[in-house]
C-alpha cells in the first residue's frame, strides 16, 4: 500500500510513500528526450518529454512507480486490489496502454493536466504484462501538475476519472469513495475545539491538539487518506525550498509505516521502503529511504536531457549519521 500528495509554497511539489514488503531495488533514473521509448501496442517514442523519478529498470525498460517530466507534470501509481481491471486490446482506434508503460505515455507527450486529460480520453488500459515474471499489478494513478489534479481508475464498468480537491491518494476503496468518506470528519480541527457536548457541562481542553480528535491513526489505505489528507491540507511552512521539501517529507511520514506494525505473517512486514519529493518546477527529486533518513537528491537539468541512454542512481540505503562531538 501506499500514500501520494501535492504540496505548494513558492514552489509545486510531487511525491508519495512506496509502502510495501520487499524492494525492487529501484533507482532514480533519468529517461531523456531522445532515449527510446517503446510500447506494446503503439509506435516506439523516439523523441519525447524528459522524466525524472523512481523506476525498476528492467531489461533497459524503465517501470516507473512516480516521475514528472521537465514541465512539472507529475504521475504515480499505487496499488489498487480487487478494484482495478484491464481488458484485452481492441482495435477499435484507442489507444491501447499497459499500465507499466501507462507513466510514460502520458508524462512523454503532454506539458499539462489539460494535454493529459485531452490523451486520457482516447486511451485504455489493458492486460499486457511486462513479462512472465512480471505480470500487471492492479493500480491506479494520480497525475498533478502546477494548477490541478485527478485520480484515473481503471475498474469493470471503464476508465474513472476523478477531479481531485485535496490532492492526496491511497489505495482502496475507489476515490470517489475516499473524498466522500471526508465528510465524517468535518468537525475535526488543527485548532483547539469548542465545547459542544452538552449545555452546563465544563469540560477541559487538558491537552493541546484536541481539536483533531477522531482522525484515524492506523495503517489502512482508508484512515491514511484522512491522515494525509488533514495534514496535507493544514500545513504550513514557509516558501524556502530547504522548509518545503522538510514539510513535505512530514506530511508523508505522518503515515508512513514503521517495520512490525503491518504483519503480513511469515516473518514479513509492509513498512515504507522510500518516500519522494519532486520539485515540479525545478525538477529536483529528493527521497529518504527506510534505513537512511537523510534527504538525498538528484536533478534532472544536471543530466543531458537530449541524450538517448537512461541515467540511474541506486538509492542510499544505508543510514548517514554525522557525528558532531
Amino acid at each position: 500500500m501506499c500514500t501520494c500528495a501535492t504540496y505548494k509554497t513558492k514552489d509545486h511539489y510531487f511525491g508519495r510513500n512506496l509502502d510495501l514488503e520487499f524492494s525492487y531495488q529501484e533507482s532514480v533514473t533519468v529517461t531523456p528526450r531522445n532515449f527510446p521509448i517503446p510500447f506494446r501496442t503503439k509506435e516506439t517514442l523516439t523523441h519525447h518529454y524528459a522524466l525524472i523519478g523512481m523506476a525498476f529498470v528492467c531489461s533497459g525498460f524503465p517501470l516507473y512507480y512516480d516521475a514528472t517530466n521537465e514541465f512539472g507534470l507529475s504521475m504515480a501509481g499505487l496499488n489498487f486490489p480487487g478494484n482495478g481491471f484491464f481488458g484485452e486490446p481492441e482495435a477499435d482506434g484507442k489507444d491501447n496502454i499497459s499500465p507499466f508503460e501507462f507513466i510514460p505515455w502520458i508524462l512523454g507527450q503532454c506539458k499539462n493536466l489539460s494535454e493529459a486529460k485531452t490523451l486520457l480520453g482516447n486511451i485504455r488500459l489493458v492486460n499486457i504484462p511486462f513479462s512472465s515474471q512480471l505480470p500487471i499489478t492492479p493500480l491506479h494513478w494520480m497525475i498533478a501538475d502546477q494548477n490541478g489534479c485527478i485520480v484515473v481508475e481503471s475498474v469493470r464498468d471503464g476508465l474513472h476519472i476523478y477531479d481531485n480537491p485535496v490532492g492526496v491518494m491511497t489505495n482502496n476503496p475507489t476515490f470517489d469513495i475516499q473524498l466522500f468518506r471526508l465528510n465524517d470528519y468535518r468537525g475535526v480541527s488543527a485548532a483547539a475545539s469548542e465545547n459542544t457536548f452538552a449545555k452546563g457541562l465544563d469540560l477541559d481542553a487538558y491537552s493541546r491538539g484536541m481539536g483533531g480528535i477522531g482522525i484515524p491513526g492506523d495503517l489502512s489505505s482508508g484512515s491514511r487518506f484522512v491522515k494525509v489528507a488533514f495534514t496535507k491540507m493544514n500545513s504550513v511552512s514557509d516558501d524556502s525550498e530547504d522548509s518545503s521539501v522538510s514539510q513535505f517529507f512530514h506530511i508523508l511520514g505522518s503515515v508512513e509505516q514503521q517495520r512490525g506494525c503491518c504483519d503480513l505473517g511469515d516473518g514479513k512486514y509492509e513498512i515504507t521502503i522510500y518516500s519522494s519529493c519532486c520539485n515540479m518546477d525545478r525538477g529536483i527529486y529528493y527521497y529518504r529511504t527506510y534505513d537512511n533518513s537523510q534527504i538525498s537528491a538528484v536533478d534532472m537539468h544536471r543530466e543531458n536531457l537530449d541524450g538517448s541512454s537512461l541515467a540511474s542512481y541506486p538509492l542510499i540505503t544505508k543510514q548517514q549519521i554525522r557525528q558532531v562531538n
